[in-house]
């Protein structure tokens, strides 16, 4: 099962510094059966904007912006299912070659494949990527940068070394890696540019548990994910009692992320001294925060003292004493009216209201159940 859960992540570690990227990615499974035995996506800048699978055998755009590339390329959803249906046909036969060589018969199992290309818009350099991994562990890797293919596991130095021997495979790689992919990237950009090339600005809070606790600084709500986050003492960033989070991705596609600081090291003088830094690519300014016990955030609730606690009870007995004792009172003064019970009719004879006003002491709710349920 660990198997599974991996193969969907397998090409989300590979980590980048460029600003822009493309991938493709298309992961090729054995008996799954509640999953297609080939699925594909292309991912720009994290978001993905394709899909493809052995059951539909169809492309499909992901995002609404992606219909804009008709305009250019009319035929472009069939050509891409074109390519990924060949990539199927491919990666099957690629299933087999693996559990052959992994002297393998049976049982679950992931062949994935990852290739694309990265952007700095700042430095202006391209880079090319492609990977194979055979059940969550790598196996060829291209350095684009030797033209090398490089084999992690002994069992695909053969495919290693025969496609290191064609100069051919390795030109079309590079065309398509290094030309192509940026093309593609930069039209992608161009049609999802209010989405994919927004400036969003966070919502910076500071959180606390409870008391003497560390104090969270949380951005929520910004994209892209180009950012930096720290606490700084008198302006200068701050590397102890400092813990940083990660970066994580919201259900809107924007991003969060939190620095804590312990503040039972900071001397509550100089709390005016600290503040949490948030800087995200294309935005101009920095969000400064600074350390106020006032602004700070919490659901933390004071536990109630022993006094208090003593005062509410002696209220709460107080209240069960004075019951008792109106319930004695009004139990003798009913015993004294039914022993007298003559002379009282005769008196309710002579003053009605008197007598009734007489029966009237009940407990609250006594006479009419109706009222209190």
């Amino acid at each position: 099962m660990n198997k599974v859960a991996s193969f969907v992540l397998v090409w989300s570690h590979v980590t980048s510094a460029a600003l822009h990227s493309l991938w493709h990615v298309y992961t090729v499974t054995s008996n799954i059966p509640r999953l297609p035995s080939m699925m594909a996506v292309v991912v720009v800048d994290d978001v993905v904007t394709e899909h493809y699978d052995s059951r539909t055998r169809v492309t499909v755009a992901k995002q609404p912006w992606m219909d804009a590339v008709l305009r250019q390329e009319p035929d472009y959803w069939n050509k891409q299912t074109a390519f990924w249906r060949g990539q199927e046909h491919f990666g099957n036969i690629n299933m087999e070659i693996l559990r052959d060589r992994f002297n393998q018969s049976h049982g679950v199992h992931v062949f994935q494949v990852l290739h694309g290309c990265e952007y700095d818009d700042e430095s202006g350099t391209v880079s090319g990527f492609n990977h194979h991994s055979y059940d969550a562990d790598d196996t060829l890797v291209l350095d684009m940068t030797r033209r090398r293919w490089i084999w992690l596991q002994p069992q695909l130095e053969l495919t290693g070394r025969k496609w290191n021997d064609n100069d051919g495979w390795l030109k079309f790689m590079e065309e398509r890696l290094l030309n192509e992919c940026p093309q593609r990237l930069n039209k992608t950009l161009e049609y999802g540019k209010s989405v994919l090339m927004r400036i969003q600005r966070p919502l910076v809070s500071l959180l606390q548990t409870r008391p003497s606790a560390p104090v969270t600084c949380h951005a929520t709500g910004f994209y892209p994910d180009k950012v930096d986050m720290f606490w700084t003492l008198d302006s200068e960033q701050l590397h102890e009692h400092v813990v940083h989070g990660q970066l994580l991705r919201n259900h809107d596609g924007t991003f969060q992320l939190s620095v804590l600081l312990d503040v039972d090291a900071v001397s509550p003088a100089d709390w005016h001294r600290y503040a949490c830094v948030f800087r995200l690519a294309g935005l101009a300014e920095n969000i400064i925060t600074t350390l106020d016990a006032a602004e700070i955030q919490t659901n933390y609730v004071e536990p109630v003292g022993h006094t208090s606690i003593i005062a509410a009870a002696v209220v709460v007995i107080a209240a069960i004493v004075l019951s008792v004792v109106m319930g004695i009172l009004v139990y003798r003064k009913r015993q004294r009216q039914r022993l007298h019970g003559t002379s009282s009719q005769q008196h309710c004879d002579v003053s009605f209201s008197a007598c009734c006003d007489a029966e009237e002491v009940v407990l609250p709710g006594e006479r009419d159940q109706s009222s209190v349920r």
